[in-house]
């Protein structure tokens, strides 16, 4: 089955290093390619929905629109692409806000050939990829798997873990939850082990992925 891909890069070379990248992959057809948000939505518009990519790629740092607009725009008008942010920056609010405004991935710039590949799948096959899925250490398996009842949230974890969905930084939501930072540090890492996650993206990402957080409450 073929999979039709966007992608949204203000970076000519990089959009075109990338077209040509993707277009090696097997079943995989760059069908879409624009400049900044603006001009991404102007060519969906026109477009015949069929014609529509399945997986758009959006560079979260572009002129004229965002990525994180240019993401909440796609998925109010068009639910039925998946969107993947892929940028340079790492920090949390950036992360968080591209997953609120409908992103199911966030991909690092300098991910591997094999890794891009195989999150486009993911995503085309299940609808989100979670690299954190990838990168356990064998400690943290076995302790899942020794030790399932770990999964259950506390209602002070699942409280933490809505919060931890928003904007607000750790330091703010130990100030909502009226607790010690030490506290909150400690149901980041017991929330880690129990998603068997590695940062707080894979966090918010299970969180989606199992349901225990609804897209809706994050928007």
């Amino acid at each position: 089955m073929q999979i039709s891909i966007g992608i949204a890069d203000d970076q000519a070379l990089f959009l075109a290093s990338l077209s040509l990248l993707i277009g090696r992959f097997e079943h995989c057809t760059v069908s879409l390619e624009a400049r900044n948000g603006a001009e991404l939505l102007t060519k969906l518009d026109n477009a015949a929905a069929a014609s529509h990519p399945d997986i758009l790629l959006v560079d979260v740092e572009m002129p004229v629109m965002n990525g994180i607009r240019t993401a909440k725009e796609v998925s109010e008008k068009y639910p039925s692409i998946r969107l993947v942010a892929l940028s340079l920056r790492e920090d949390d609010d950036t992360i968080i806000s591209m997953i609120r405004n409908g992103c199911c991935a966030y991909l690092g710039k300098d991910i591997s050939p094999l890794e891009l590949e195989k999150a486009i799948r993911e995503v085309h096959a299940k609808g989100y990829y979670n690299a954190d899925a990838y990168n356990l250490n064998y400690r943290r398996i076995m302790i899942h798997a020794e030790d399932k009842q770990r999964q259950e949230l506390t209602d002070r974890e699942l409280t933490f873990l809505k919060l931890a969905c928003s904007d607000l930084t750790y330091k703010e939501i130990a100030s909502r939850m009226h607790l010690a930072e030490r506290t909150i540090d400690g149901y980041r890492e017991s929330l880690f082990a129990k998603l068997n996650v590695q940062s707080r993206v894979g966090m918010v990402l299970e969180a989606i992925r199992l349901r225990i957080v609804d897209m809706k409450e994050l928007a």
